[in-house]
């Protein structure tokens, strides 16, 4: 494939040949230019000299672990990062997304999930824009962060202040995932980074109050075990 110059770099950092083949094979079907990196120090280094638009990151890396590579990523860089590993476990994607990663997908996946992941994270980058606008819309939902006023066709939905806040700090990080103290650090403080409950309690009042199921979400998702995401598919 000839490379296009207007087109967004993805710099792949991942040490199986095979799987990086099958990204790089996705991503291009997506239009993008992908630049491959075998190991963290390589990746840190590409990071810095070529400015991609997206790192996708494993974190079994030959010579330390991704995690380390996003932290030190994050004192001097905004990119958004996606993680693939198979590393399952609960803890290892909270310390991912804690560390600074936008999303995680857990090895094996398909392509049409990369893809979507990949796009949902590009909506998210546009979504400052949306922000200093004050008006965010999804679905039939408006929500005016600068006058603090939702409606949901077109009628005006009461929140309280609480409530209000969850939902500014989802729609500040739409289309990512936001683990549980993320969020309770937000909202709450830090003195209440074990209570998890108060999530799962507004969570519910803001799905009654705008989804059409709540019990069927499809804008304020549970990623279980580890937090939440608002999903604005119309952006």
């Amino acid at each position: 494939m000839t490379a296009n110059a207007l087109a967004p770099l993805a710099l792949l950092v991942e040490d199986e040949p095979q799987i990086r083949r099958f990204v790089r094979a996705a991503l291009e079907e997506e239009g993008w230019q992908v630049h491959e990196a075998a190991t963290a120090r390589r990746g840190l280094i590409d990071a810095g000299t070529r400015s991609p638009d997206l790192v996708i990151l494993d974190l079994g890396l030959p010579d330390g672990d991704g995690i380390d590579l996003i932290h030190d990523l994050r004192t001097w860089s905004g990119v958004p990062v996606i993680v693939l590993s198979a590393r399952a476990g609960e803890a290892d994607k909270i310390a991912a997304l804690d560390a600074g990663a936008d999303d995680y997908l857990t090895k094996p996946f398909g392509v049409g999930e990369l893809q979507a992941r990949v796009r949902a994270t590009l909506r998210r980058r546009r979504q400052p824009d949306l922000a200093d606008a004050g008006l965010i819309r999804f679905g039939d939902v408006a929500v005016d962060l600068k006058d603090r006023r939702v409606t949901k066709g077109g009628a005006g939905v009461h929140l309280t202040p609480t409530e209000f806040k969850l939902l500014a700090v989802l729609v500040a990080s739409a289309g990512r995932m936001l683990t549980n103290p993320q969020l309770l650090r937000a909202v709450w403080g830090p003195s209440h980074l074990e209570d998890g409950h108060y999530l799962r309690i507004y969570m519910g009042h803001l799905r009654h109050k705008l989804e059409d199921d709540p019990a069927q979400p499809r804008y304020l998702l549970t990623e279980t075990g580890v937090g939440y995401r608002l999903v604005i598919t119309n952006v």
